[in-house]
Order: C-alpha cells, then sequence, then structure tokens
C-alpha cells in the first residue's frame, strides 16, 4: 500500500549544536494507527511538529498522496487535514465543550461580520459527537468535566474541522487506568472510519495493544518500523534503549526500620462540608516503600497538599522524625521532606528560569556550599558543578546550563526534578506520579533510584496511577477511595485485580 503522508530525510537541528532530527525518512499510509516510540528526548515529539508546521525544519520534504507541501504554520497543516492534539490540555475552562470546540470556526448569521449562531453551532457538534460516539455533553463546562473528557474535546476541534489526520502527543499520561480503554475504543473507530492517527507515546503496552504499525526513534534517528503484531515489549525497548530493559520487580526483602512519617487523623473539609480527605491515617517506616493507588480525584491531592503545607488541613496532624510539622512553613518541612510533584510546570519548576536555577532550587537555601559573601550571593562555582553532575547522573540532555527550563522535553524536566529531590538529604520522600511522561529506560532507572533509597532506609510515600509500579517496587499499596484509606495491603499477597477493586468500589477492609 501506498503512504499517504512521507516525510524524506527530515532534519532539524537546534542551537546551539543539538541534532533532534537527524534524517529520518518514514511514511504512514490511510486509516492506520502508527505509533512513534522512543526514549525522552528521541526526537518524536519534534518529528510530528515538523509535520504540523508547528517547528521548522533545515531540510527534508513532506508530502501528501505524493505531492510535495510545506506547512509554514499549524494553520496550513488543519487546511490539508491534519491535526495535533498536545501533551498539555489547551482549552479556555470558563467555555461550554461547543465553545470550545468551534472557536475560531464559528457559524455565523448574516454572511463575514455577522452575528455567532450558537444554535447552529450546538447542532453541528452534537452531531459530530453523535458521529464518532464521544459521550459528550456539548453545553458541559469544561471547568467541570473529566481529564479524559477533556482529551476528547480536544480530539472533537479537529475532527469539527474535518481533519483526517489526528497526531496525538502522549494522550494517556493524565489519565487514569480506568480511562484509557476508553479512548482506545474511540481511536479505533476513529481508524476505521479512515483516519489517521499518529500516536506518540512511551508506554509500550499500550503501544503495541492500540497500533497497526510502529516506528522507534534513537537519539533523533529512525531505528525501524515494525507491525505491531510481528514484535514485542522487550524487543519495542531493546530498540529504544540500545540495552536489554528489565520489566520484572528489582525488590529484594528489606528490613523496616523506625517510623518516619505519620498522619493522625487527617481530615480536609471544603466552604460547603464536603469531606475531600476523612480521618486518613498511616505510618511510612525507614526502608520502606509505601504506595498510594485511587482513582484520581479521591483525596490524593489534597493528601499531598496537607503534607507538603501547599494547604491546612481541617484536622489532624503530621509528624517526620517524631517531630510535628503539621503548622511548620513550607521551607521547614523541606529539611525533611523531599518532593516530586504531579504537575512539573506549575508546582515543580519555574519554566522561564534556567536549567541551573531550576537544578539549584531548595539546595541553594539549605546548603551552604552554594553561599558565597556570607550568604549575600549565590556560589556559581559549585552551582554549575552540581547542574552538571545531576544532568549527568539522570541523563539530563540539555542544550546549556543557562537555557530556559521550558526549553527541555517533558521527560528531560522531570529527571531534572527527580534528580534535584533525590540528592536532597531527606528522611521522607514524597512523589506524586514520579514517572509520568518517562520512557521505560528512564522509569527502569528511577525505579532503580527509588529502591536504593529504601536500601538507605529512607522513608518513601508513592503515589501513582500506574498498578503495575506500585506492584513493582512498593512493599505496602494504601488504596484511597472518596478521601478515606478503604485498604492496606501487602504487595506480595494481593493483585491488580483486588487493588483495582477496591479503587473502584472503596469497600473497607475488616
Amino acid at each position: 500500500m501506498d503512504d499517504f503522508i512521507s516525510l524524506e530525510h527530515m532534519v532539524k537541528v537546534y542551537p546551539p549544536r543539538v541534532l533532534a532530527v537527524d534524517n529520518v525518512s518514514v511514511g504512514f499510509q490511510k486509516g492506520e494507527i502508527h505509533s512513534i516510540v522512543g526514549e525522552n528526548g528521541a526526537g518524536k515529539s519534534t518529528l510530528m511538529k515538523l509535520l504540523y508546521g508547528l517547528v521548522p525544519f533545515d531540510s527534508g520534504v513532506v508530502k501528501i498522496n505524493g505531492a510535495a507541501v510545506h506547512f509554514r504554520k499549524p494553520g496550513d497543516a488543519i487546511a490539508m487535514g491534519i491535526g495535533m492534539v498536545h501533551q498539555e490540555i489547551e482549552l479556555i475552562s470558563q467555555y461550554t465543550v461547543w465553545e470550545n470546540v468551534v472557536l475560531g470556526a464559528e457559524p455565523v448569521r448574516g454572511g463575514i461580520g455577522g452575528t455567532l449562531d450558537s444554535a447552529r453551532a450546538i447542532e453541528l457538534v452534537r452531531r459530530k459527537i453523535d458521529e464518532f460516539q464521544f459521550n459528550l455533553d456539548p453545553s458541559a463546562q469544561v471547568e467541570r468535566i473529566s481529564v479524559a473528557a477533556l482529551q476528547k474535546v480536544e480530539i472533537l476541534k479537529l475532527l469539527y474541522r474535518n481533519v483526517s489526520v489526528l497526531i496525538l502527543d502522549e494522550p494517556t499520561s493524565v489519565l487514569t487506568p480506568q480511562e484509557i480503554p476508553q479512548l482506545f475504543a474511540e481511536l479505533k473507530r476513529l481508524r476505521d472510519k479512515g483516519t489517521t492517527i499518529l500516536f506518540i507515546s512511551h508506554r509500550l503496552d499500550e503501544v503495541l495493544e492500540l497500533s497497526d504499525r510502529i516506528t522507534v526513534m534513537r537519539r533523533g534517528k529512525k531505528i525501524a518500523t515494525v507491525a505491531a503484531s510481528e514484535t514485542d515489549k522487550e524487543a519495542l525497548a531493546e530498540m529504544m534503549i540500545g540495552r536489554q530493559v528489565i520489566f520484572t520487580s528489582k525488590r529484594t526483602p528489606h528490613p523496616r526500620g523506625d517510623r518516619v512519617f505519620e498522619a493522625k487523623g487527617l481530615s480536609v473539609t471544603r466552604h460547603d462540608g464536603l469531606k475531600l480527605l476523612d480521618n486518613v491515617s498511616f505510618s511510612v517506616h525507614a526502608g520502606e516503600i509505601v504506595g498510594i493507588a485511587g482513582v484520581e480525584g479521591n483525596g490524593q491531592f489534597e493528601l499531598v497538599n496537607s503534607v507538603m503545607g501547599l494547604a491546612a488541613p481541617t484536622s489532624g496532624s503530621i509528624t517526620v522524625n517524631g517531630g510535628e510539622i503539621t503548622k511548620l512553613s513550607i521551607l521547614e518541612r523541606r529539611k525533611l521532606i523531599s518532593f516530586v510533584p504531579q504537575d512539573r510546570g506549575k508546582m515543580g519548576a519555574s519554566l522561564p528560569a534556567s536549567i541551573l536555577d531550576n537544578a539549584i532550587m531548595t539546595h541553594h537555601r539549605l546548603e551552604p556550599r552554594f553561599s558565597a559573601w556570607r550568604g549575600l550571593v549565590l556560589n556559581y562555582r559549585n552551582a554549575r558543578a552540581f547542574t552538571d553532575t545531576l544532568a549527568k547522573r539522570f541523563s539530563v540532555q540539555m542544550a546549556s546550563r543557562q537555557s530556559p527550563f521550558r526549553s527541555l522535553s517533558g521527560g528531560n524536566q522531570q529527571k531534572l526534578i527527580l534528580g534535584r529531590e533525590f540528592l536532597l538529604s531527606t528522611p521522607f520522600f514524597l512523589m506524586d506520579q514520579p514517572t509520568r511522561g518517562l520512557d521505560v529506560g528512564s522509569i527502569e532507572y528511577v525505579h532503580g533510584e527509588i529502591l536504593s533509597m529504601r536500601e538507605a532506609n529512607r522513608a518513601v510515600l508513592l503515589i501513582s496511577a500506574d498498578l503495575e509500579e506500585l506492584f513493582l517496587i512498593a512493599d505496602r499499596i494504601l488504596v484511597m477511595h472518596r478521601g478515606r484509606i478503604v485498604a492496606d495491603l501487602v504487595a506480595e499477597q494481593t493483585n491488580i485485580e483486588e487493588v483495582g477493586r477496591y479503587m473502584l468500589e472503596g469497600k473497607i477492609t475488616a
């Protein structure tokens, strides 16, 4: 079958010397789901941005149905039937579903310069929803719908503009395990209607389940394009990383020590009386990894904010190493707690600040080596050395220490934050979705680092939407449902199905 879209000898160089896409040629067929996989920084997102006209390429040719095209902006690509849904949701939260969908392409009464025909707009959006079986309410306020529904609205925006090619950049990274099968069913329906779907992901199990064909990239180069039915996770991982990746647990028996962290009767009550966190009590010991599972929105966010001092609990107490921290400042807590937040852009970093500034955050307040002139100025020699050490140890690919943090790929941003927190000398480590957005090689490395902290008798609390991750490294798994802990399970004495039932049903153990 001839390729519907061909990318031939594509090259993209970011100054000063970062070869992001290195002479890549690949074709996509009409009506297929084609996944692009690779390590963080492998060039997969950049390649799709070249196709979409979001980033100019330095050399190469893009062809559609055999004819060369050159998109100077995304609007050109959309006019030719190619749309892209980015990793970050880009909707106006105050608008309804239909208002977001038609924005910029509104039907009007009276021709050019006329008024918005809202009834027609709602009807057109409803038709698209029915056509693609998206199960959305066009009048729903966007700020009040689930993350999975937000993804569908982003896709619907493009379908409304009659695109025949959908580029999806890590669409499952913000979804819960229960929401992903629904998205996949809808993507397969789109494929069966003739839509070409280009799916960027690092989750190999999902890629194998969803794809017709898979293209593997490594360090800007295309390694291979293979049929999904003719490969497996181990083979894909080896092509991506260049070595064998271990997918089984490396956790070995380790005696737990004294109690390091304890929450007692922790509650958070909303202004209308709804309990977002309901009498939560648990502890984490030295040399122990405790995982928290739960469908998103069941109290995990409130628990994290209470522990880190971002919001005051209504009642209850928190102690670390026997000392109560419930009313301490955030800086005082940071002397005791390493923290990897769920949202790296808003809570974990300053996007416009330099990579160096982000690497030394918190360290510069707690460690004398970063101070000079009696604490009045930063010791840049030590700051530069620290940043280089962190980047080398955690494989952060960057152009320069002074480049803005936002210039890093999502995976490299996450690795820098993880490395910064790993290198703090704290007894307790709180991680909220720490491997979200990382490739299989990076995930394997991070899991190894977490397990090494366990060996060093640090206490770890890990919140993750990935149950397989919890079973790989956690000693105990707590399940949260409607703000309560409804199960406290030993990982080796339970299974994913039992944890899943607690997550959905909230049955409380005896």
